[in-house]
């Protein structure tokens, strides 16, 4: 089954956001994020090896910190970058007293809303 790529995401689980939050590497990511980045063009900003970076590319991505974006080429090699996908994160109490996650995110155009789309068919496949 697919998942509706247009779908609210929902929140992350919080243990998986505080880790990515907590590691060094992560942040220096997430803080040296400009726009849609290669795995390489995001260790060449960080001066992260390529190999930590995918690690920690992973960790953000399944922390819902960064999305993954497949950029569809005419020949046939598709690349793919990376881009920031909150405006805040907010970690609270709820009414039960457990604490829970909440991540603003930014609206998305047309052509994120078929990056994700292409993204979702290509996990799939």
């Amino acid at each position: 089954m697919v998942r509706d790529p247009f779908a609210d995401e929902g929140e992350p689980d919080l243990q998986s956001v505080l880790d990515a939050l907590d590691d060094p590497s992560c942040r220096t990511i997430v803080q040296e994020m400009e726009g849609a980045m290669t795995a390489n063009e995001v260790s060449d900003a960080t001066d992260i090896p390529l190999s930590t970076t995918y690690r920690k590319l992973d960790l953000l991505t399944e922390a819902s910190i960064l999305n993954e974006r497949t950029e569809i080429r005419s020949d046939g090699h598709h690349t793919t970058k990376y881009v920031l996908a909150f405006d805040a994160v907010e970690i609270g109490l709820n009414e039960d007293r457990d604490f829970e996650v909440s991540i603003s995110r930014p609206a998305g155009s047309a052509d994120e809303q078929l990056a994700r789309l292409w993204n979702e068919v290509r996990k799939e496949t």
